[in-house]
């Protein structure tokens, strides 16, 4: 699963690096051992580890926003579970808007770029929304869970990436904020795991 975020993360930094104009200073890079793209491409006042990771957040949180959604339309759902969708939808709504107003800052334009994300940075399949999507009840609530702590591990995964390589204090700080919160959302999820 590492491998296909590492892949994905590399396709979306060629896209996000041609769409930017900043080819020649990773052709740059490449040829001097003691950079690297991230170090030398900067968009603005961030460096391609931030574009990269606000880019693919947003599709991210989208997701886990549709989740909440589809868990938040059902009936028979656990009060918990219910309260901790609202709690995303609150929390992470707000964060694609400032997250999108970067990425159009910059002048990326990659909000929707992100389709060869798999589930190694935690995206559920098609065929795990449609799971979450049929299922009712205990089974829907447990699914819920299930699947957003493999979406919130795939999301600190891409967070602890930010903060190693990023640059931008604002997306550090966010990064930081997601790392910290969805740390402490797994917890209760598997908390309430245990007792359903």
């Amino acid at each position: 699963m590492k491998t296909r975020f590492a892949a994905t993360a590399a396709i979306a930094l060629t896209a996000l690096l041609t769409l930017s104009g900043c080819a020649n200073a990773m052709e740059e890079a490449g040829s001097n051992p003691d950079s690297s793209p991230t170090e030398s491409v900067v968009v603005a006042d961030a460096n391609s580890a931030d574009v990269m990771f606000t880019a693919m957040m947003i599709p991210h949180h989208e997701q886990a926003v549709e989740m909440a959604d589809m868990v938040l339309g059902k009936d028979g759902i656990d009060e918990r579970v219910v309260t901790l969708a609202q709690e995303i939808k609150a929390a992470q709504g707000p964060e694609i808007e400032l997250m999108t107003s970067w990425v159009e800052g910059w002048g990326v334009g990659m909000t929707d770029g992100m389709d060869g994300m798999g589930n190694g940075d935690g995206m559920m399949s098609d065929s795990d929304m449609a799971d979450l999507e049929a299922a009712n009840g205990d089974d829907a609530s447990r699914l819920f869970l299930e699947q957003m702590i493999v979406h919130h591990e795939g999301a600190i995964d891409m967070a602890e990436l930010e903060i190693d390589s990023g640059q931008n204090e604002d997306v550090l700080a966010l990064a930081q904020e997601v790392m910290d919160a969805q740390t402490t959302e797994i917890s209760l999820m598997r908390s309430i795991i245990s007792s359903l």
